[in-house]
């Protein structure tokens, strides 16, 4: 019974398995299951069972069909849309960061200021 119960997804709690689980439907399908092994019925009747009753989600490991296609593929689109999203924003950032050249006048500004500080950081060396 062990067995079929690790292989079972709590449907209360998502995160554990039906063995796992303290939760009143947890123990409500072990003890189904127990039933399920006293009647003479397999590991396998058993799950088709509670898949026909509760549906593929029950199973850490759903068959991969049409139904449970999201299931297998969900997370790994999120990955791939949240490096998406983190790639266009890193670009948008950089684009944003590069300062804006500077035009004629202002690069003559700069320049007259480099070479005047640039002077007063020499004449001040040669006075000490």
């Amino acid at each position: 019974m062990l067995d079929i119960a690790t292989e079972l997804r709590c449907l209360v709690c998502q995160n554990e398995s039906i063995a796992a689980s303290r939760a009143d439907f947890a123990r409500d399908i072990r003890e189904l299951i127990r039933n399920q092994i006293k009647a003479g019925r397999s590991e396998a009747q058993i799950q088709d069972f509670l898949v026909a009753r509760y549906g593929d989600f029950i199973l850490y490991r759903p068959p991969l069909k049409a139904t449970t296609l999201f299931l297998w593929l969900g997370p790994m689109l999120l990955m791939v849309g949240g490096l998406l999203v983190l790639a266009m924003t890193l670009r948008r950032r950089n684009r944003n960061a590069a300062p804006d050249p500077l035009d004629d006048d202002e690069q003559r500004m700069a320049d007259a200021l480099l070479q005047r500080s640039t002077s007063e950081t020499h004449s001040k060396g040669n006075s000490s």
